[in-house]
C-alpha cells in the first residue's frame, strides 16, 4: 500500500486519538460508550444530515443527563437546542467571532432558561467540567457539511454532539506540502464556506505528520502555534515526525486540556482596529498560567519566577491565569493584584485586560484608592504600579488567598518599594514575570521572586531559542554601522584625563563637567555626526525598510538629540513622517514644552498612526519613551545610537521582533558601539541569550555557499542560452515534483539571505545568478490554489522588485505535462516508457472531457476505455498498449486540427496564426498556437471600439505585443513586430 494523506496521517490521528485502526478495520479496538476518552464513530453512523451541525440526538441525551429540570421534562432539551440552531444560523449576520463567542456562552454554563419551580432561571450545562466522565467524546473522518457548498473536513471531534474541533491532514510525502497547507483549508476555505461548522469551534488544528500547528477561528496563518510536551527532552522523538505528533495530538486534544482550553484559556478581545478577535493560548502561556495555579492551590511555596523570552506573550499568561485563579470555587474568590513598573498605567497588560472585557477588573494609579481597596478586602482584580505600595502600611491584608504578578519582575520590585509591599500583604502569593532577569548582587530577580525549590531558580522557563523554534518571536540582525564615528570610549577617556589636568581640574570638578557632558552626548550630538547618521538613515530606510512596508525608531542619546535628529530628518522625509516622543521637564523652556512636549492623550494618537500601515508616519524618534513595554508589530528596524545595556537593551531591541505579515526578521542598526561586545553587552543572561544577535557578517560568509546549492541544480544547463530555449533547459533539469521541492527549499534559503543583506554591495557579484535563479523560480511556482505554502513561499520585497524589473517570464505550462503534437507522439512511439504513456493518458482524458459534447471526441474517448480495458485484462503487452495509445493521440491531434481551422476561420486569430507560420523561422519557437493565444488575450483586454484612431489605444496595443513577442518569447524580430501589429490593426 502506498502512503498517502489518508492512510499515513487521517488515518494515525484517529489511531492516535481512539484506538481504532481504519487502516485495518477487522482489530479494531473496542471503546466504551462513556469515559474521559475519544470514540471513533464512522460519519455513517452520525444521526445528521449533511445540513447539520449538531447531532441533536446526542446533545439531547447530554442535556437530559446533565440537567435535573430536562430529566424531569425532556421537550426542554428542544427549547435550549432552538437557541442553539438560531446561533448557528445568525453566524452570516454577526461574524464567526461574536457568534462564537454566543455559542462558549451556552456551552460554559453561564447561560440560564426559566425551567426551575415558578419559570425560576437556572443554569443550562451543555458539558460537565466536573465528572469528565459524564459527557460523550466523538471522533470522526470525512465529515461531510454543506452551507453555500459541500466540504467534507478530514477530522472533526466532537463533545456531547458538539463539533468543537476540525482537523485537517495532508501528506507526508512531498516536501514542499506542509501543515500550513492544511491550516490554509480550514482558515481561508472552510471557515468561509461553512462557518456554521466553526460556531462552537474550540480549536482547529493541521498537519502532514511532521508537524502539530493549531489555532483559533479567524486566527491568521502566521499566528498559529506548534503544541510542545512540556519537559519533553526526547530530540530524536521529535525529529521522527509521526511519533511525536502522536504525543502532541494525544496531550493537546486530551479532553480535560481540551475544556480547560474553552474554559479558562479561551479570551475575547477587540482588537486596534475595533474588530473582534478570538485568543487562544500558546504552550508556554498555558504551561505558565497553570503553574501558577497549581502552586496557589497546592499552598506551600509562595512565589515563583516565570522566564519567558520578550514578546512571547506574557501579558495574556497574566490575563490566563488571573481569569483561572478568579473562577476557582477552592480559592474563595481570591485577589489577584496585577502590578506593573510604569509610573503609569497605560501599559501593553492594563490595554489587554482591558480589550478582552475580563470580569471585575479594577485599575487604579492612586496610592490611597488601592491602600483602601486591599484594607476594605475588595476580591477583585485589581491593576496597579509598584510605586503605590509606597508608605503602605505593615499587614494591610493579612489574607491567603491574594495573589500579586509583577510584569517585568526587576529594578524597582528589588529596592524598598519590593519590601514596603511585601510587609503590606505577608500572606500573599508572588509571582514574577521577566523577559531579562537581573543577576547582580543588589537587584536579583531570582532571589526576589525565584523559589529554592525550583531548579535553576524559576518555576517555567521559555527562551529565546524556544520562541524563535515555535514562530513566537522573530529572529533579530544587528548591523554595524559607520564604525569610523562610533564612539572610542579609550581615546575619550584618555582625552579627558589630559584635559582635566591642563586645565588644572580637581577630581570632584571633572566629574561634574563629566556629568554635564551627559556621559559623550556634547560628542554624539556633534552637528557633522548627527548629520552623517541621519543621511545614512535615509538612505537605509528607502532600501532595506520602506519596500517591505515596515517602519523604523530612532533611539538617540537624549531629548535633545531627538529634536537634533528630527529636523534634520525633516530634509529627507515629509514632516509628517516622523514624530519625536518625549516628556519634557519643569526646567524646560516655555517654547521647548509647546514644541515637544508629548502628552499621555498625544502619545496615544502618534502610536496609533505608526501602527497604521497606511499611514504617513514612519519614524518615531525617541530616547527612553517607548522602549519597553510598547507593541508594534510594524516596527522592524531600530536605529540605535545610545548607550544602553543588560534588561534594558534586551527590551529596547525587542521592539522589533514581533511578528508581522511578510516579517522574517527584526533589524538593530548600531551607530554607536552596543553590540562591539554583544556578549558582554549581554552578559546577565546565560549563555544561549547571546544568539539573540546575529550578525550580517555571518550571513555575508553565508551567501556564496547558498548560491551554489540554489545553482546545483542547473549545473548541466547553459545559463548564458536566452528567451524560451534557456527557460526551457532550465526546467527540464527540475522536471520531477522532488526535484522541483528541493530546487525550492535551496532557493528559499538564499532568498531569505539575500532579502536580508539587500542592498550590500556583496550581492552585486552575485546579481546576475540571482536575477536567473528568480526567473526560474517565478517560471515553475504552482498555481496559488495549491501551493505548498512553506517552500513555494510569496517572495520577498526586493526579490519581487527585482523580477518586476529584469524578467518577464509569463505563465508557463507544468513542468510535468506534455505539449501534444507530432513530435511528442513519435517519441513516445519509439520509446515506449510505461511512464510517458501514462502521462499521455492523462493529457487524452483531460482533452475528451474538453471536448466532451462533439461526437468525434466521444468516439476517440471510448476506444481509449477499450484499449485500457484490454490492457489490464492482459489482452495486449505494454508495448502493444503504447504504440495503440500513440495512434489514438495522432487522431485526437488531426481531430483538435480540423476543429481549430473551423473556429479559426470565423476569428482574427487565423490570420495571426497564417502569419506567424508563414515567417516561423529557425530563431521562432515552435508553439506559434501559444504566441496567437497570449497576443489574442492581451489585445482583447486593452483595446476599445476605435482604438486605432487614437494614440493612446495605439500605444496600449502595441505595448502589450511587446510584452508577448520581447519580453515573453524573447523574439526580437522588427519585421515580425510591424506585420503582426498590421495584423491586429487590421482585424481587431
Amino acid at each position: 500500500m502506498a502512503f498517502n494523506e489518508l492512510n499515513s496521517v487521517e488515518h494515525y490521528i484517529v489511531h492516535q486519538l481512539s484506538g481504532v485502526n481504519l487502516n485495518n478495520t477487522s482489530i479494531a479496538e473496542p471503546q466504551s460508550r462513556y469515559g474521559a476518552n475519544w470514540q471513533f464513530v464512522a460519519p455513517s453512523e452520525l444521526k445528521r444530515s449533511i445540513n447539520e451541525v449538531l447531532v441533536e440526538s446526542e446533545l439531547k441525551e447530554a442535556l437530559i443527563r446533565l440537567n435535573p429540570e430536562i430529566s424531569a421534562n425532556h421537550d426542554l432539551a428542544d427549547e435550549v437546542i432552538y437557541k442553539l440552531r438560531t446561533i448557528l444560523l445568525a453566524v452570516n449576520q454577526v461574524g464567526l467571532v461574536k457568534a462564537n463567542e454566543e455559542f462558549f456562552k451556552w456551552m460554559t454554563g453561564e447561560k440560564t432558561m426559566p425551567f426551575g419551580e415558578n419559570n425560576r432561571h437556572v443554569p443550562v450545562q451543555l458539558i460537565d467540567f466536573e465528572n469528565l466522565t459524564n459527557n460523550r467524546y466523538i471522533v470522526t473522518n470525512q465529515y461531510r457539511i454543506r452551507h453555500r457548498e459541500t466540504k467534507i473536513p478530514d477530522i472533526v471531534m466532537m463533545i456531547n454532539g458538539i463539533p468543537v474541533v476540525v482537523g485537517e491532514a495532508k501528506t507526508p510525502i512531498r516536501p514542499s506540502v506542509s501543515w500550513l497547507d492544511g491550516a490554509h483549508e480550514v482558515h481561508n476555505i472552510y471557515e468561509n464556506a461553512v462557518p456554521q461548522l466553526f460556531v462552537p469551534n474550540i480549536l482547529s488544528f493541521a498537519t502532514e505528520g511532521k508537524e502539530l500547528y493549531y489555532g483559533a477561528i479567524r486566527c491568521p496563518l502566521g499566528y498559529w502555534a506548534p503544541w510542545r510536551l512540556e519537559n519533553d527532552e526526547d530530540a530524536i522523538a521529535k525529529r521522527l515526525g509521526l511519533g511525536e505528533v502522536g504525543k502532541e495530538l494525544s496531550d493537546l486534544l486530551n479532553p480535560a486540556r481540551l475544556l480547560d482550553i474553552m474554559r479558562n484559556f479561551s479570551l475575547f478581545s477587540t482588537d486596534k482596529k475595533k474588530r473582534r478577535i478570538k485568543i487562544i493560548p500558546r504552550f508556554q502561556q498555558y504551561e505558565g498560567a497553570n503553574k501558577i495555579v497549581e502552586r496557589v492551590k497546592d499552598g506551600r511555596i509562595k512565589k515563583g519566577l516565570i522566564w519567558h523570552f520578550q514578546g512571547s506573550g506574557k501579558s495574556f499568561l497574566m490575563v490566563f491565569a488571573a481569569q483561572k485563579l478568579r473562577r476557582m470555587p477552592e480559592l474563595k474568590s481570591p485577589t489577584v493584584i496585577i502590578l506593573v513598573d510604569r509610573t503609569d498605567l497605560d501599559t501593553q497588560i492594563s490595554g489587554t485586560f482591558n480589550a478582552a472585557d475580563i470580569a471585575n477588573v479594577e485599575t487604579t494609579d492612586n496610592i490611597k484608592e488601592l491602600q483602601t481597596m486591599l484594607e476594605r478586602d475588595t476580591r477583585k482584580i485589581i491593576v496597579s504600579t509598584i510605586f503605590k505600595f509606597r508608605d503602605a502600611k505593615p499587614n494591610m491584608n493579612t489574607r491567603e488567598n491574594i495573589i500579586v504578578l509583577v510584569d517585568e519582575a526587576h529594578r524597582t520590585q528589588e529596592g524598598d518599594l519590593g519590601r514596603q509591599m511585601r510587609a503590606a500583604l505577608p500572606n500573599a502569593f508572588l509571582f514574577g514575570l521577566t523577559g531579562t532577569p537581573v543577576n547582580k548582587a543588589d537587584k536579583n530577580t531570582f532571589w526576589a521572586f525565584g523559589s529554592k525549590e525550583d531548579t535553576g531558580g524559576y518555576m517555567s522557563r521559555y527562551t529565546f531559542q524556544d520562541s524563535i523554534r515555535d514562530d513566537a518571536t522573530l529572529p533579530l540582525h544587528f548591523e554595524p554601522r559607520l564604525v569610523d564615528v562610533h564612539v572610542d570610549k579609550e581615546n575619550i577617556d584618555k582625552a579627558f584625563e589630559i584635559f582635566k589636568e591642563s586645565a588644572a581640574l580637581s577630581d570632584e570638578e571633572a566629574d561634574a563637567l563629566n556629568k554635564k557632558s551627559a556621559k559623550m552626548a556634547a560628542f554624539l550630538k556633534s552637528p557633522e555626526r548627527v548629520s552623517k547618521i541621519v543621511d545614512d538613515i535615509a538612505i537605509h530606510y528607502r532600501e532595506k525598510v520602506a519596500p517591505h512596508g515596515f517602519k523604523a525608531m530612532i533611539v538617540t542619546p537624549d531629548r535633545y538629540a531627538c529634536v537634533q535628529y528630527k529636523e534634520l530628518l525633516d530634509k529627507h522625509f515629509s514632516t509628517e513622517a516622523s514624530e519625536v516622543v518625549i516628556s519634557t521637564s519643569a526646567n524646560d523652556t516655555f517654547d521647548f514644552k509647546q514644541k515637544w512636549g508629548v502628552d499621555k492623550s498625544k502619545q496615544e494618537k502618534i502610536v496609533e498612526r505608526f501602527n497604521d500601515a497606511q499611514s504617513d508616519l514612519k519614524f518615531i524618534i525617541v530616547t527612553a519613551k517607548l522602549l519597553t513595554g510598547f507593541d508594534a508589530p510594524i516596527l522592524q528596524t531600530m536605529y540605535l545610537d545610545k548607550s544602553i545595556k543588560d534588561h534594558t537593551l534586551l527590551q529596547a531591541i525587542c521592539r522589533t521582533n514581533r511578528l508581522y505579515p511578510n516579517k522574517s526578521f527584526g533589524r538593530i542598526v548600531d551607530y554607536f558601539g552596543v553590540f562591539d561586545d554583544a556578549a558582554k553587552a549581554l552578559q546577565f543572561d546565560e549563555e544561549s541569550v547571546k544568539t539573540v544577535i546575529s550578525n550580517l557578517s555571518e550571513l555575508r560568509e553565508k551567501l556564496p555557499s547558498a548560491m551554489r546549492d540554489a545553482l546545483s541544480h542547473f549545473l548541466k544547463v547553459d545559463r548564458s542560452l536566452e528567451g524560451f530555449e534557456g527557460l526551457e533547459a532550465a526546467q527540464n533539469a527540475i522536471r520531477s515534483d522532488k526535484e522541483k521541492d528541493a530546487f525550492a527549499k535551496d532557493f528559499k534559503y538564499l532568498s531569505r539571505l539575500w532579502e536580508s543583506l539587500s542592498p550590500d554591495s556583496i550581492l552585486d557579484v552575485y546579481n546576475e545568478d540571482y536575477k536567473w535563479l528568480s526567473q526560474v523560480f517565478e517560471s515553475v511556482k504552482p498555481a496559488s490554489d495549491n501551493i505548498g505554502k512553506l517552500l513555494w513561499f510569496s517572495l520577498g520585497a526586493q526579490t519581487t522588485k527585482l523580477i518586476h524589473e529584469n524578467v518577464h517570464v509569463g505563465d508557463v505550462h507544468q513542468l510535468d505535462e506534455f505539449i501534444l503534437d507530432a513530435d511528442v507522439i513519435e517519441d513516445i512511439f519509439n520509446n515506449p516508457d510505461p511512464k510517458n504513456a501514462k502521462k499521455l493518458e492523462k493529457i487524452l482524458i483531460k482533452r475528451f472531457k474538453k471536448h466532451a459534447g462533439d461526437p468525434k471526441f466521444r468516439s476517440l474517448s471510448e476506444r481509449l476505455e477499450e484499449l485500457r480495458d484490454k490492457a489490464e485484462q492482459g489482452l495486449i503487452t505494454s508495448i502493444e498498449f503504447v504504440k495503440e495509445l500513440c495512434k489514438l493521440a495522432k487522431e485526437t491531434v488531426q481531430a483538435e486540427k480540423e476543429l481549430q481551422e473551423l473556429i479559426q476561420e470565423k476569428t482574427p486569430q487565423a490570420a495571426l496564426t497564417e502569419l506567424f507560420t508563414e515567417l516561423k523561422t529557425d530563431q521562432t519557437p515552435a508553439v506559434v498556437e501559444r504566441i496567437v493565444a497570449d497576443i489574442d488575450a492581451h489585445v482583447r483586454i486593452v483595446s476599445f471600439d476605435g482604438w486605432q484612431q487614437t494614440s493612446n489605444g495605439e500605444r496600449e496595443v502595441q505595448k502589450s505585443l511587446r510584452k508577448i513577442l520581447w519580453a515573453k518569447y524573447k523574439i526580437k524580430d522588427q519585421v515580425l513586430f510591424d506585420r503582426a501589429y498590421a495584423y491586429i490593426k487590421e482585424y481587431y
